[in-house]
């Protein structure tokens, strides 16, 4: 029934109807012209009409969210062009709330290599997806800036004039708009979702004293909730979840001091313990944040200095030697690379070192039980080549 409901709207899908409606088509697969149908009155009518609530009239509502729940979410603004009850379902965000429950996810990577400007991959159809321009806000672009990814929403972190602010992109309405600020707002912290849910902890506020609060955000009700505090204030640390708990390693104590630990937090029993050399030799006082990411619960880290890939060893608090990164990408001491689990999968993502137009190329590798990383490159684009940002939308 999916197949056969995206293939009635497959000219939606896979084809740009010229803009006065009539002539010439372009196929984007084939890049071939061919000459367009032109929709009459009555079938647009007739597509207007159909009864909303039972979506595919022939298998009423229940069913018919059941088979949109197994679509690629690549196709959610073709089915939403259908008439006005598929894309009320697809905008409400039901269909995304349905998934969760049901565990079907798909991993879209965001990042940002401009000040204004995002860019959106979708690995599993090799699909560049196009993200709205930022608002234009003078201060806030030139301002060092944190992203999240949590639901359906990317939260993009800066500073006014005078102020924190909070960028919200919403998939679901395919538009930016002011996010709710933090209770205590901060920047150069550490951050990871899990589904709907994300958490914060350490950085920096305002005046520029380090912080060891931590707050977690529930997308769906568009609250902060303000969590016990961490054992130790830092900054510049980076955030995971694994195996249901929220992880903080490394960062700075001060600006000269480096943390080696970490810390776990225990989201039933709200505690927090300090794990010792967590983060020993990830990073050093003027480098990035640790670069770390989790597949299947368990934790990776580029050691951005060594072009390494390491493995984190959970019983004995030990990070073993897996093998190289990419060669390809750069980074100036860690800035400008990003390392993210996509799902199965782990992404690097980064530019060469090139004259002229910049390249940004994003790589990736299934992690297994045995052997040395094999990277592939899986797109690449013309672009900066410097990652300001990345985050990764599990959805």
């Amino acid at each position: 029934m999916t197949y056969h409901l995206l293939d009635q709207i497959s000219i939606a899908r896979s084809l740009d109807v010229s803009p006065r409606g009539q002539g010439d088509f372009i196929d984007k697969e084939g890049g071939r012209l061919n000459k367009s149908i032109k929709l009459t009155k009555s079938s647009t009518s007739k597509s207007d009409s159909s009864d909303s609530n039972n979506l595919i009239c022939s298998i009423g509502r229940d069913n018919s969210v059941s088979c949109l729940l197994r679509c690629s979410r690549s196709d959610y603004g073709s089915l939403a062009s259908v008439n006005r009850g598929f894309r009320s379902l697809i905008r409400s965000g039901e269909l995304y709330w349905l998934r969760r429950i049901h565990g079907i996810s798909e991993h879209w990577v965001y990042f940002s290599c401009t000040v204004d400007e995002w860019e959106a991959y979708d690995p599993y159809r090799a699909r560049w997806i196009n993200v709205p321009r930022m608002p234009h806000n003078e201060c806030f672009m030139c301002s060092d800036k944190e992203s999240l990814a949590v639901g359906t929403e990317l939260l993009v972190f800066g500073k006014e004039v005078n102020a924190h602010k909070v960028l919200r992109y919403s998939i679901l309405t395919n538009y930016w708009s002011p996010g709710v600020g933090l209770n205590l707002p901060r920047c150069l912290f550490a951050s990871a979702s899990l589904g709907e849910k994300a958490i914060l902890a350490g950085g920096t506020d305002a005046r520029g004293a380090i912080l060891r609060s931590a707050e977690l955000y529930n997308s769906e009700t568009k609250m902060w909730i303000t969590l016990p505090s961490m054992n130790k204030h830092r900054k510049m640390c980076s955030g995971v979840f694994m195996d249901n708990k929220f992880y903080v390693i490394g960062g700075m104590a001060s600006n000269t001091e480096l943390l080696t630990c970490g810390e776990e937090f225990d989201i039933e029993k709200g505690t927090w313990t300090v794990i010792p050399n967590m983060s020993l030799g990830l990073n050093d006082a003027s480098g990035a944040p640790p670069l770390v990411a989790v597949v299947n619960n368990e934790l990776y880290a580029a050691h951005y200095a060594h072009q390494e890939v390491r493995k984190y060893d959970k019983e004995n608090n030990m990070w073993i030697t897996l093998g190289r990164l990419p060669e390809r990408p750069t980074s100036m001491n860690g800035w400008g690379l990003a390392f993210r689990a996509c799902g199965e999968q782990l992404i690097v993502i980064g530019g060469p070192r090139t004259l002229g137009e910049g390249v940004i190329e994003l790589h990736s590798w299934v992690p297994k039980e045995e052997g040395k990383p094999e990277w592939k490159m899986i797109a690449k684009k013309q672009s900066g080549s410097f990652v300001y940002n990345c985050a990764i939308m599990s959805c």
